[in-house]
């Protein structure tokens, strides 16, 4: 294409100025006709990727994206997810795409299905826009956000040339978020898609007396971060008329919940309700991991 239009597979030229970077927002994303009252000034994309700070991958990326919109805002959400762990990826998004303004694009790529038959993806909620493998990683999206639509990222004038299929991250998705701050309309990336992939959500049941959770996350000061809420702590109340359960968790027992890491222990593990809602079990300046040899998915109860 050249630079003042994009001819996409679905329809005719598309002038990229007409939408100016200056009305980047999310009722633009619903309706390209439209513009905010509360314009964003400079377009915002995050990334989000397994791909760590020793290779060229982020670099290129970013190169990518700034070649076509040289204006664009980059912020690293994270490039340190466990390789190829979608679930992980999927986590960290969903605790922090909220923050970001509206009309943020929020590119996410953990894909080990790259070059394979898994499809790309750009998801448009009433907010926000993400872009990514069609690998469960936006499971979360789904389940939050409102007014989301997902459409398969067909058109190829969005996409580098390359010789390989190895790496989306630079030739494809990083190229549809750059061209989207310059005002290419949703519609023009490819057609709605009805079906896509979403992860397993296991939330948390009774079983007997007991609400059996399990832990989502282990981040890096290894505290286990469980799908237990505070709406959990209160039905187990109810049940037990006790104050506090007993979070049982790693062969141990907790007495009790603290309410911040300054009234835990360096010797025994204690248990919070964390910034973002959920039981959180944690080892004043160490490690809960490690000391309780726990990892993602291992069986936490409240009692």
């Amino acid at each position: 294409s050249d630079g003042d239009s994009v001819r996409g597979t679905l329809g005719a030229d598309v002038d990229e100025h007409q939408l100016p970077v200056s009305h980047l927002c999310s009722t633009a994303f619903l309706d390209p006709g439209l513009v905010c009252a509360m314009p964003v000034t400079i377009p915002l994309i995050t990334l989000l990727t397994d791909f760590g700070e020793r290779d060229y991958f982020v670099a290129s990326m970013k190169g990518v994206i700034l070649n076509i919109n040289p204006q664009a805002r980059l912020v690293d959400l994270s490039h340190h997810v466990t390789p190829h762990d979608v679930a992980d990826a999927a986590y960290l998004l969903k605790s922090c795409y909220r923050y970001f303004p509206d009309g943020t694009i929020h590119v996410a790529v953990v894909d080990p299905g790259v070059g394979g038959t898994r499809r790309p993806l750009l998801v448009s909620s009433s907010r926000y826009v993400f872009i990514g493998p069609d690998n469960g990683l936006f499971t979360h999206i789904y389940e939050e956000e409102q007014g989301v639509e997902v459409r398969q990222i067909e058109n190829r004038q969005y996409r580098l040339d390359s010789d390989g299929a190895t790496f989306d991250g630079r030739d494809l998705f990083a190229p549809a978020a750059a061209w989207l701050t310059k005002g290419q309309p949703i519609g023009s990336f490819g057609r709605l898609v009805p079906n896509y992939e979403r992860l397993p959500i296991a939330e948390p049941a009774w079983d007997k007396h007991v609400m059996a959770g399990h832990i989502l996350y282990i981040d890096r000061f290894g505290n286990l971060i469980s799908n237990l809420t505070a709406y959990h702590l209160k039905e187990v109340r109810g049940l037990t008329k006790r104050p506090e359960p007993y979070i049982r968790i790693g062969g141990i027992t907790i007495d009790g919940l603290v309410r911040s890491y300054a009234e835990g222990s360096p010797d025994t593990p204690q248990a919070l309700i964390n910034s973002n809602g959920y039981v959180e079990v944690f080892l004043k300046e160490g490690r809960a991991a490690d000391r309780l040899k726990v990892e993602r998915g291992q069986r936490i109860e409240l009692c």
